[in-house]
């Protein structure tokens, strides 16, 4: 059987705005919706600020933060990995990085095959 791959990981940039933002603000977690203007883009909260529900999934962590993506949004991206980068530009409204002059992104790649066998055999999509 195929190694499970991560379903989101995050680029060094990522990662290390990630740290940044929970030396600031303590624990953090994200929350992706696939909404329009703010919600397209991976929100960063302190944790227990954002209340999720059964329409969340849990999808991974990053930077040892949980991210979670709603269901209608999963079911569109379950067959992609999301790799969460960081990109010039001002944050969501409601977003931790907005004010530090950056914002996450989220960029994608399909699963191979045998990636998304592995998946749907550990109940992962």
């Amino acid at each position: 059987m195929a190694e499970i791959s991560l379903q989101v990981i995050a680029t060094p940039a990522a990662l290390e705005l990630i740290k940044r933002l929970q030396e600031k603000y303590g624990p953090v977690m994200f929350h992706q919706s696939g909404g329009c203007c703010d919600g397209s883009s991976p929100m960063c909260y302190p944790q227990g600020e954002f209340i999720v529900g059964d329409n969340d999934v849990l999808l991974g962590e990053i930077g040892g933060a949980p991210f979670y993506i709603s269901k209608p949004q999963f079911e569109y991206w379950k067959h992609t990995q999301l790799i969460i980068d960081v990109v010039p530009g001002r944050g969501g409204m409601f977003s931790l990085e907005n004010g530090e002059g950056v914002r996450f992104l989220v960029r994608s790649r399909l699963f191979t095959d045998e990636e998304y066998a592995a998946l749907l055999a550990a109940g992962k999509v």
